[in-house]
């Protein structure tokens, strides 16, 4: 038996892996301010995970005991994190697109998404554990 395994999981692991994407690409884009003609890139997770959380919800789904047995009904895929880059705007003279101002809004914003992911997967963990053992 995995207790670690299933769509919450996976859903926390893909958004913790969106996070630390989202870190990265932004942290290009702060790097890259005043590089002429560098065009600003984004991941969007959350909003892929909405659309396949909503799709879906009354529809039949088949018991699967093991991995090879055919899924029936919609599949439970967890969405990942999707890297696009913004080439129709421009900031500056020089053709870039970076808004320092923006950007470090949005590091902060990640971080604070990725502290909350953290948590609930501490959380989780704490309650598999406290099912499993009975104490904390």
């Amino acid at each position: 038996m995995q207790l670690l395994n299933g769509t919450s999981f996976d859903r926390l692991q893909n958004a913790i892996q969106a996070a630390d994407l989202r870190q990265d690409v932004i942290a290009n884009n702060v790097a890259n301010v005043d590089t002429p003609k560098f065009k600003r890139s984004e991941v969007s997770f959350e909003s892929l995970l909405q659309n396949e959380m909503k799709g879906g919800t009354n529809q039949l789904v088949g018991f699967r005991t093991d991995p090879r047995h055919f899924v029936i009904g919609p599949s439970s895929n967890v969405p990942t994190a999707k890297v696009a880059t913004d080439e129709t705007t421009a900031m500056n003279n020089n053709l870039n697109n970076v808004d320092i101002d923006r950007e470090m809004s949005l590091l902060a914003e990640n971080q604070l998404r990725y502290n909350s992911y953290i948590e609930q997967l501490n959380y989780q963990i704490k309650m598999m554990r406290t099912a499993v053992g009975g104490n904390v």
